[in-house]
């Protein structure tokens, strides 16, 4: 790989081709998901699959991305909003979580890491349409915040960074390691009220 991303064609079944691979993807993992699967789940030919996407990586890293993105957006849809600080944070906190508890965000995050050493691009692809793009969107917030005299920021990318990993304590880690399946509502409402109350006793004004 050069590092130059590769040019997707985005025509009538772009989006039935994605919703395919999807489905596939997070069945059968990354290298378990052979293009014929794929197409076949798609419902389209491979040749249609191909004129899409030139490889299954190419598809994998854009089904990674469309999906963060979409959940990012919606972590932060309230962002224009006068709601209080603390209020917006476990609006934030809330959206986050229901992400980082789904089964969609740990199937991809372990194919990420599994798949990190052979393709480092798709470890990188992740990253940046994933923690790094919540990453901006909470440093955006926290800069409008700030302007306001609602936080003391000095740093408004550490912060973001911090609050991000606040929100993987115990639920998140025990997920990935397969301790718990599912976190009742007790365990996550926990974790939210700790994370913001952690954050605001350092940022706070």
């Amino acid at each position: 790989m050069d590092g130059t991303a590769p040019e997707i064609k985005r025509g009538r079944k772009y989006d039935q081709v994605v919703a395919g691979a999807r489905k596939v993807f997070l069945a059968e993992g990354f290298e378990g998901a052979s293009v014929d699967l794929i197409a076949k789940e798609a419902g389209v030919s491979k040749a249609t699959l191909y004129s899409y996407f030139p490889d299954k990586r190419v598809l994998f890293v854009e089904v990674a991305k469309e999906e963060c993105a979409r959940q990012a957006d919606r972590a932060l849809q309230v962002e224009q909003s006068d709601l209080p600080v603390r209020e917006m944070l476990t609006a934030i906190s809330k959206s986050m979580m229901e992400f980082l508890t789904s089964s969609f965000a740990h199937r991809i995050f372990r194919i990420c890491v599994a798949e990190s050493d052979r393709f480092p691009e798709l470890g990188q692809e992740f990253y940046m349409s994933g923690p790094q793009l919540m990453e901006d969107r909470l440093s955006a917030y926290f800069n409008e915040a700030v302007a306001r005299g609602e936080l003391k920021i000095d740093d408004v990318r550490m912060a973001a960074q911090q609050f991000e990993a606040l929100m993987k304590a115990d639920v998140f880690v025990k997920m990935v390691f397969n301790l718990i399946e599912t976190p009742d509502q007790n365990e996550i409402d926990r974790v939210i009220e700790a994370a913001v109350d952690t954050f605001l006793a350092r940022y706070g004004v």
